[in-house]
């Protein structure tokens, strides 16, 4: 109980030091960790040690990735590729569905790719067809957050989702066959919460250009077309990495294999992104490339990003590493509600320590010696309980979560309205997918 109460005074206290006091987020987040680890009883090196391997894990995992992303953004944002895509998207799609279509974006992307990558890579795009469309970037980017966590949490080949299916024995064909009736749902829910809740905030797309200086940038830009590139190239690597690690082997064992595993590597892919973006102005100069350059500019806009993410990476491990998920999945466990059971030990476990990835695989492993006596022996019910723990991993994404500082920073929102848009858009979808969940064991199970 008392882990519980603290982890509800840090989460308080990030808020408040950061939205009243405009603590800067990065001190907040350490200095709640090193608190949580103080009062928790935690042994003093293993706070540090903690916070050593938070940070410099979530950075090491996704550190490359968000400059890189971030660099590929400046590109196709200062030639005008990002306009071109935006204009060329919107002549199929119309002005008015612009949310609809970063929901679609996302669901489709972050079946491969990670949802703080898919994030990240896809942010450009959402600001331009935003600005094109003269809307919020509050909806569409709510709207694009919400549809990668729905697949990412939903549908293999996600590694959370086939981590989770493996530890139950669930056959992961069903989980992907309900998979993608729940999250079809889900969207379909995240896309009218975007639409209905999240715009009524307005956010500039990008208040540093104006109507004639982006007219300016549209015909000076690249062709759509080529324009793409680094944004689809990067994630065709990814998704076939995905396909050649298939159990199949459908491209076999070898030397093909391989280079689809290192052309696929998310930092690999994003790299290779990024030396596609280099071809995208109309006349290169060196000095772009310098640190006064656009390089320069984008490694200092990534710099903030990076750090917050990894000082959020710590303020997780910490949690991690002061058992208090086991605790929660303790008071839970002895609970008779059906198929709802995993979906709250799930959603426990991701508010405790914030990754979603990491919920599914624990929650799992509690779920492992529960589900014959829970009833759930069945291939349905096996499938249904994997859903039922993705549902709750995306469930009040806060601030032990990459992907709430990565949102909140690269749409400009605060911490507190962050909370208001993005972590209650993240309840909302994992509520929606719980309830399909539980309609779907009704009648199946």
């Amino acid at each position: 109980m008392i882990l519980i109460i603290l982890l509800v005074a840090s989460v308080l206290l990030i808020v408040v030091s950061t939205s009243t006091f405009k603590i800067h987020p990065f001190l907040a987040l350490i200095f709640t960790a090193i608190l949580f680890g103080l009062f928790s009883g935690m042994p003093l090196d293993k706070i540090v040690e903690s916070i050593n391997l938070g940070f410099g894990g979530t950075i090491g995992q996704i550190g490359i990735v968000i400059i890189a992303g971030v660099m590929i953004g400046t590109f196709l944002e200062q030639t005008g590729g990002a306009y071109a895509m935006a204009r060329r998207i919107l002549s199929f799609t119309g002005k008015k569905k612009v949310p609809l279509t970063m929901s679609i974006i996302g669901y489709i992307v972050s079946i491969p790719v990670f949802a703080d990558s898919g994030f990240v890579i896809l942010m450009p795009l959402n600001r331009a067809l935003s600005k094109q469309a003269k809307i919020s970037l509050a909806g569409t980017s709510v709207a694009l957050a919400l549809g990668l966590m729905t697949t990412h949490c939903l549908v293999p080949p996600t590694p959370g989702p086939i981590a989770a299916a493996g530890i139950l024995e669930a056959d992961l064909g069903l989980v992907i066959l309900l998979g993608i009736v729940v999250s079809l749902f889900t969207l379909a829910v995240g896309w009218l919460y975007a639409t209905k809740i999240a715009a009524r905030l307005y956010i500039d797309p990008n208040p540093e250009l104006s109507e004639s200086e982006l007219e300016e940038k549209l015909k000076q830009a690249p062709r759509a077309m080529k324009a793409f590139m680094p944004i689809v190239i990067p994630i065709m690597l990814i998704v076939l990495r995905s396909i050649s690690d298939f159990p199949t082997e459908p491209f076999g064992s070898g030397l093909l294999k391989n280079i689809m595993g290192f052309t696929g590597n998310p930092v690999i892919a994003l790299l290779i992104g990024l030396l596609l973006a280099f071809s995208l102005p109309r006349k290169f100069d060196r000095e772009m490339l310098s640190t006064t350059g656009w390089i320069g500019q984008s490694l200092v806009n990534a710099a903030l990003i990076v750090m917050i993410t990894g000082a959020g990476g710590a303020f997780g491990m910490i949690l991690r590493n002061s058992e208090i998920a086991g605790v929660l999945g303790d008071y839970l466990v002895d609970a008779r509600i059906g198929i709802l059971l995993p979906f709250i030990i799930s959603t426990a476990i991701r508010i405790a320590q914030g990754s979603s990835t990491v919920t599914l695989i624990t929650t799992a492993s509690l779920m492992v010696p529960l589900m014959e006596p829970l009833g759930f022996d069945s291939g349905i019910a096996r499938a249904l309980v994997v859903l039922s723990i993705g549902a709750g991993s995306m469930v009040a994404s806060h601030a032990n979560d990459s992907l709430f500082w990565i949102f909140t920073q690269m749409t400009g929102m605060d911490v507190k309205t962050g909370y208001r848009i993005h972590t209650v858009g993240t309840v909302v979808i994992g509520l929606a997918s719980a309830l399909v969940i539980w309609c779907i064991s009704l009648i199946l199970i």
